[in-house]
This record gives structure tokens, C-alpha cells and sequence, in this order.
């Protein structure tokens, strides 16, 4: 088993390197075919700096070097690849850093952020899903489905200005937005920490509360057509305890197709949250690919782009990995 395992794994990691070189290109294709004003206002910027060494003739040809952007679609992919490869991705417009440099500043904040609201959602919707299904068409099952129905209908924007103004306007217990208080300076480091994890709280639960939704609809779902099945029936008819029935057999069984969701949300641990962050005004990922966006900042979007193609891959794999964990009788081969 270990050895298909191995093999498995090993092809498939292989295939996630050639969909990642067609990706790459789809992705320059289309900075390619960005409007040259992008290239031309930035090198007109570069040249009226105090103290430019280049005239704005120079920075734009070295801009469209840089880049490729003044060869083919095909030479120019290939000579920004070998720069990416290289772990030169270039220097970003909007932040005036190297892009590696401003992504290593913003992803451990998106990170921090995505993984608390990715536990909470994993302890509340799968715990409310379940529950949902073993009382069918109950009380608990109608609160639960209404519930899960409001919060995967709920824009992002508007349930974040609610809770702002619930608790940041009225109630005032939360700053409207930032990432630290007024006194942040003359805290001590343990104080610093918790006022930086106040300044997180409602980023968490706007993400949280979106999220459950759709989480906890699936497992019910799941649930239903597991509680369903043959085995469970003649578990019970033997005289299974039921909270052995649902906990050892349903639930294991119905955490195969979860592994899916679960799986697939490894993209969102990095790659931030843009609409929240920047509600919140935190410095993550996802805000700052939204003011590289707006600026034209093509450096740091190619990367960017980059970035969630790679973990979208990497998830996409944990997942069928992971079928082989939570369920023995599946053969990777």
C-alpha cells in the first residue's frame, strides 16, 4: 500500500507541475495584454524621482525587458518564468520592495487570520451538521438549516459593517478598524499580543460566520445519506449504542467527502480574505493584492496569481491523500 501510495503521489505531483507551467502562462497571457499605460506610468514615475539616474525612455525599456514585455508571448513567458524559477520575481510597484519581501510582511497576518476562522468553522458547522441530521425535520434541523441558509446568503461587506457597528459604534468594545490601539507603543509584549488579537476578532468572525454555512449544509447532507445506509440499520437492529452508531460508524464514513471541502481550503489559509481585510484595514495578503490590483502593480499580481494557483494544487492533492486516511478500502491506484 505504502508503494501505490508513493507512486500516486509521486504522478500526481508531476501532473500539478504541468498544469502550474499552462497556468503560468494563462496568467502572463493576460498581464501581457494589460493596458501599456501600467508599464508607461510607472516608468514615467521612476524617471521624475528626485535624484533619476534614467531619463523615461530608459525606464520603460527596462520595465518591458524585465518582464518580457517587448518580445512574443512565448520568448517573453519563457524569460519571466526563468526569473520566477529563480525566485526573482521582481520589485513591486506599489510597495517599492522586492514582491517576496512585501508577500513575507503580509501572509503571516492572512494566515493567522484564516486559520482561526477555519477552526471555529470546522468546530461549529460540522458539530451543527451532524446534529441536523440525526434530528431530522426537528426543531434543531429547521434552526439549523435557517441559520446556514442566512449566513451563505450574507454578503461579506454588509455583515461586516454590522458587526462594526454592533460592536465597534454601540457597543465599543472593538476599534471600527486597524491592526493595533492608540497605546500599542507603551504595552508590554503581552499586551502587545492581545491587543493585536482584539484587532482580529471581528476579521475571525466575519469569516467564520460566511463560512459555516455551506460547511454545515454538506455535512448534513452527508450525514442524512450515511444514517441512510444498510450497515447503519442492522447496526442498530443488533443493539449498537447509538452515540457508537453515529460517532464511530456514520460520521467516519461521512468524513470522506468532507475531506474535499476540507482540502480545498488550504488556498484561503494564504491567500487572505480581500473583501474582510480590507474592511478591517489588516495588512495581509489579500489587501495588499487589492491595492497591487487597483494600482496596476503587475509584478505583484503575477506572483500573486502564482501563489493561489500553487496552493489551489497542493490542496487539490491533500485531498485525494487524504481519501486513503479516513477510509482504508480506497485503492490509489
Amino acid at each position: 500500500m505504502v508503494g501505490v501510495m508513493l507512486k500516486y503521489t509521486i504522478k500526481r505531483i508531476l501532473y500539478s507541475i504541468l498544469i502550474l507551467f499552462f497556468i503560468m502562462f494563462i496568467i502572463y497571457v493576460l498581464m501581457y495584454n494589460m493596458p501599456s499605460g501600467y508599464i508607461e506610468t510607472k516608468a514615467r514615475e521612476l524617471a521624475s524621482r528626485p535624484g533619476a539616474t534614467k531619463s523615461y525612455a530608459e525606464w520603460l525599456a527596462d520595465l518591458n525587458a524585465q518582464y518580457g514585455m517587448n518580445k512574443g508571448v512565448v520568448a517573453g513567458y519563457i524569460t519571466w518564468l526563468k526569473s520566477a524559477l529563480t525566485g526573482n520575481w521582481g520589485d513591486s510597484w506599489s510597495w517599492t520592495i522586492p514582491v517576496t519581501k512585501e508577500f513575507q510582511n503580509t501572509v503571516w497576518y492572512s494566515f493567522i487570520l484564516g486559520l482561526v476562522s477555519f477552526i471555529m468553522e470546522i468546530l461549529i458547522a460540522i458539530p451543527l451538521g451532524i446534529s441536523a441530521a440525526r434530528k431530522q425535520y426537528s426543531f434543531t434541523d429547521y434552526a439549523t438549516t435557517v441559520i446556514a441558509m442566512v449566513c451563505i446568503s450574507m454578503p461579506t461587506f454588509f455583515l461586516a459593517t454590522l458587526l462594526k457597528y454592533i460592536f465597534s459604534v454601540k457597543l465599543g468594545w472593538f476599534d471600527l478598524s486597524g491592526m493595533q490601539g492608540r497605546n500599542y507603543m507603551n504595552l508590554s509584549d503581552v499586551g502587545k499580543f492581545l491587543d493585536v488579537a482584539k484587532h482580529f476578532v471581528l476579521p475571525a468572525l466575519t469569516l467564520t460566520i460566511i463560512s459555516i454555512g455551506s460547511l454545515m449544509r454538506y455535512t448534513r447532507t452527508n450525514m442524512l445519506e450515511v444514517l441512510s445506509a444498510d450497515y447503519i440499520r442492522t447496526a442498530r437492529a443488533k443493539g449498537v449504542p447509538e452515540k457508537r452508531v453515529i460517532n464511530h460508524h456514520a460520521f467516519r464514513n461521512t468524513l470522506i467527502p468532507l475531506v474535499t471541502t476540507l482540502g480545498g481550503s488550504l488556498p484561503s489559509l494564504f491567500a487572505g480574505a480581500l473583501i474582510t481585510e480590507t474592511l478591517f484595514s489588516i495588512r495581509g495578503i489579500g489587501n495588499a493584492s487589492y491595492t497591487s490590483m487597483i494600482q496596476g502593480d503587475i509584478p505583484f499580481i503575477m506572483f500573486y496569481l502564482s501563489f493561489i494557483s500553487i496552493l489551489t494544487l497542493l490542496g487539490n492533492l491533500i485531498s485525494d491523500l487524504l481519501y486513503a486516511v479516513v477510509d482504508p478500502r480506497v485503492r490509489l491506484s
